[in-house]
Formats: structure tokens, sequence, C-alpha cells
């Protein structure tokens, strides 16, 4: 790994530790020494990355955080707060930590509408978003989503400059983009780029970036979301990643496997979408028994996640185990809504369909609400949270929902 915290980590000469951590061993885990930066103030390698990293990204500043996108998005949340906004519009289908920076920051959400479609909730239309804009004050898009879909960004960016108010992205998806058209440095005034998932950095790696004046509020609000005792190691890689070349070699054989495999077509190269309906469960463990492990299987879908650091034979076995696959048709997740209220109680999914969400509970991965309080359980939520490998918002395995 090269890059220059990594140059900083290697040349550690003789180390006798009485610092943290506890493992006392020499090598790249280490604390703030007197050599090492600091990732609060910082002034010396990791100044000099987070400043080369900004460069990269387009920024006028970007910020290393070594506790994934999650606390990116909220020291946006937050900054958006210390500027001023009060309501902020969010597409249904956003990221829990989204909901809950909000509620955090003290945000009111306006909701932004999405038409759901063969299992998908799809990208906002530009009607939706200038809707939902005459009730708020910002707009917060995720670009890329899940599955590779991207919102008007160019028309969007355009409306939101008309009418003087800022454009967030949450990006955790797309940081193997920048430098393209589709990155969210061309369109928005605040970031994040979850670079531990489309590049090569380790977990939790990620980079929140701003420009303007928004830069100045991103700064004052990033140090309530990070830790004070990163990860060097971690850092290190966030650097390596943000300057990881592109492969284009793998870029096109990633589309190439699309085709091949009858993916959803998407314009993001990185994510291989296939349809198996009731069938992705029987499909995820035929795979997983031969050492293929996709990123989630959402009860319709398998989706898997490729990287500049994909390796083509790799690629190559996907194709070949998956494209002898059965597959059944995928069932959207229509979903209605009701008043409830009271006292709650946790079924099984099956039991509790028909019954109202009391809790907005949702597939980890992507970690999108399935249901939101007041959404009627219908059979098709049920039989996607009851086959999901991993779940948030469940009372171990089972919904809450009102008693009546």
């Amino acid at each position: 790994m090269k890059g220059r915290i990594a140059d900083m980590l290697a040349a550690q000469g003789k180390h006798i530790s009485f610092h943290t951590p506890g493992h006392k061993k020499k090598g790249a885990d280490i604390t703030e020494l007197s050599y090492s930066d600091n990732l609060a103030s910082p002034t010396g390698v990791i100044a000099a990355a987070q400043a080369d990293a900004a460069r990269i990204l387009g920024a006028d500043v970007s910020f290393f955080t070594t506790d994934g996108s999650t606390s990116g998005v909220y020291a946006m949340l937050r900054a958006l707060r210390s500027g001023g906004v009060g309501r902020l519009a969010v597409p249904v289908s956003s990221h829990v930590s989204v909901l809950r920076g909000a509620e955090l920051a003290g945000l009111e959400l306006v909701p932004v509408a999405q038409e759901f479609s063969c299992g998908i909730a799809r990208q906002p239309t530009l009607a939706a978003v200038r809707a939902a804009l005459e009730g708020a004050d910002a707009l917060l898009l995720t670009s890329p989503d899940y599955y590779g879909f991207f919102p008007e960004l160019a028309n969007i960016a355009a409306l939101m400059q008309a009418q003087g108010k800022p454009l967030v992205i949450d990006g955790a998806h797309g940081s193997h983009l920048h430098g393209t058209a589709l990155h969210a440095s061309g369109y928005a005034q605040m970031w994040v780029d979850g670079v531990h998932k489309s590049l090569p950095a380790m977990t939790q790696g990620a980079v929140v970036s701003a420009k303007g004046e928004w830069a100045a509020r991103l700064r004052e609000s990033i140090p309530y979301f990070r830790t004070t005792s990163p990860s060097y190691p971690i850092l290190a890689s966030i650097e390596y990643a943000v300057k990881y070349p592109r492969n284009e070699r793998i870029e096109r054989a990633a589309e190439e496997a699309k085709r091949a495999l009858g993916a959803l077509e998407n314009p993001d190269w990185s994510k291989i979408v296939l349809p198996f309906g009731e069938k992705s469960g029987d499909a995820r463990r035929y795979l997983e028994a031969r050492g293929v492990y996709p990123e989630f299987d959402d009860g319709n879908y398998l989706m898997f996640y490729l990287s500049p650091a994909t390796k083509l034979r790799d690629l190559k076995k996907l194709v070949r185990l998956a494209g002898r696959l059965p597959r059944a048709a995928v069932r959207d997740a229509r979903l209605e809504r009701a008043a409830g209220g009271g006292k709650t109680v946790a079924l099984a999914p099956r039991q509790a369909v028909g019954r109202v969400c009391a809790q907005t509970c949702g597939l980890f991965p992507p970690c999108v609400p399935l249901l939101f309080v007041g959404d009627v359980v219908s059979e098709e939520a049920a039989r996607r949270l009851a086959g999901a490998v991993s779940a948030f918002g469940l009372a171990e395995g089972k919904i809450i929902v009102y008693e009546a």
C-alpha cells in the first residue's frame, strides 16, 4: 500500500509502546504520536492526504472518517441544520442513517415520492423533487442507489441552484465514479464517498466532502461524529483507495457479464443485479456453498458488488455459476397505510400480515426501510423479512405491530 500515511507508518523505527492500543505491538496500529499526526487537528501527513483527496474528489475540503459513511451523513445533516435548514426533502428509500441523522440534527423530513418497479424503489423524478421542495429548504439524494441507478442529477442540481437551496448526496456507493460525470462532486454542495464499498479501502473507511460556504460548516460538524481514536490502518487505506487507478478492463468485463446473465440494465458497472424472485434464497445458498458471496439477497434480487480490485477470474466464475440457476418472477411489495397506535406486540412475519407496523424495519443490507411505522404489513414484505439473512428494526426476527 502506498500513500503519505502508509509511508509514515512504514518508516516507524524502534518502538517501545507505553501508549494505547493495549496490544503493545510495533506496527501500523498506533495512536496519535509525535510523528503520526492527529485526525482531529491534522497538520502533517493526514492533512496532506486529505488535501490530496479533496483535489481528486473535486472538493474544497475532504475529511477522512474511520466510522463509515454513516458518520459522514450525520456530519452533513448537522451542517445543514447549523446553516439554517429546518426541513429536508428526502426520498422514501433513503438509508436508515439519513432517518436517524435527521432526528439527531432536529431536521424535519419531507418525503420525496418514489415509484416502485420490478420490486425496486426507483429514483425520484424531477417533478417529484420539485413538489417536495415546495415544503423543504434542502434536498438529500442517494446517488447511485443500492441497485446502481441515478437520479436526474444535472436537472435536479439546476433546480436547486435556481431555488438557492443546497443539494447534498449520500454517495456511499459511488466512490469509484470520481472523475466521471456521474460522481456526486459535479452536483452537490456536500457529499459522502464510501471508499470501503466500491474502492479498495478497509471496512469503515469513508470521506465526506464539501464546496463553497458549506466547507466551513462541515469542518465544524465532522468532529461530532468521528472517533477520537481513529484506526491508522483504515486511514492509510482511505488514502490508498482514493488514489487507486481505474480498472477499465474489469469495467468492460462487468458490462459483458451483465448482458450474459440478464442482469438489470443499470448505469453503474460495479453493481450486477440478478432477478431471482422467490428463488433468490436458493440461488444465494447454492453460490455460497461454492465460495461466491453476493452483497445482498433482498428476496427478489441478488446483488453482486464489484470494484477496481475485482479479479477477472472471479467475475468469470460468477458468470459460469449464476448463469445456470433457475429464476422466478420478481414481485413488488405494494404497501398500504393505516392508522395505528397504542400497545404493540412482536409477531413472526407471517403472523403480522395485515397488521399495522409500529417500528420501521428492513433488510440489512441495503439497510433501507421496507416497512415504516403506519404501513400495513403485506404478504410480500413478510416473505422478504422472513427470508432475510439479516434485518434491522425487528425484535428477535419478529415485526413490531400495533395490537389493534
